[in-house]
């Protein structure tokens, strides 16, 4: 049986990089510093990959996406407000970059193989942590994540932001661009309906409708 905390753990929320050293090294490359650019990229780079392989259920496009993603932080870098977090900014522009990407190719869902396994082997872990648990073999890691992609889709992304990715039910909705409400409800459905997935029980997310 796949343990639903192969793809949620809470220690992946500890790991997650200090906000004021985000935002010092924000302002750092918004003055012009090169090395502050290196090691912000170094930092966010492996959770923002991971929320987008997620997200996007493809390897190759996830990393185009994670490229796009920082050349709009560098484009966008003078809208910058010095002290503010950049990390929930640069997952909101993650994420609308990705679901531009989605619309572009007229995919609503992300693609499994016929065997029910993921057509990829992403190097990172769920949380986007560049060392996944060992604990956790890449079976059940690509069961997890095949369960994760059957979700529908706003369920997926409120999963992956909140119970995956650790976010704030509000930072979570200004990602997502709707409501705190809505975001709770959508993480709730979603984390019982993987959980149902990763038990073998029968889930009813793929049929629920007028999602908020």
């Amino acid at each position: 049986m796949v343990r639903t905390e192969a793809l949620v753990d809470d220690d992946a929320r500890a790991d997650q990089p200090d906000d004021g050293r985000m935002a010092a090294l924000m302002a750092r490359y918004c003055a012009g510093e090169i090395t502050a650019f290196h090691e912000l990229y170094g930092a966010l780079a492996p959770r923002i990959l991971g929320y987008l392989t997620g997200l996007a259920g493809d390897r190759p496009t996830a990393e185009d996406l994670l490229q796009q993603t920082f050349m709009k932080l560098h484009e966008a870098r003078s809208a910058y407000v010095k002290g503010a977090n950049p990390v929930p900014w640069l997952y909101t522009i993650a994420h609308r970059t990705c679901l531009d990407e989605i619309r572009r190719r007229k995919r609503a869902r992300v693609r499994v193989s016929i065997d029910g396994n993921l057509p990829y082997e992403p190097s990172v872990d769920i949380t986007g942590s560049a060392t996944p648990d060992a604990s956790i073999d890449d079976a059940e890691i690509a069961r997890g994540l095949a369960a994760l992609a059957s979700l529908p889709t706003l369920l997926r992304q409120a999963v992956l932001l909140t119970k995956i990715h650790g976010h704030s039910s509000v930072q979570a909705a200004t990602i997502a661009g709707t409501t705190v409400g809505a975001i709770k409800v959508r993480a709730h459905r979603g984390y019982v309906a993987l959980r149902r997935k990763l038990t073998g029980v029968a889930s009813d997310a793929a049929g629920a409708v007028g999602l908020p």
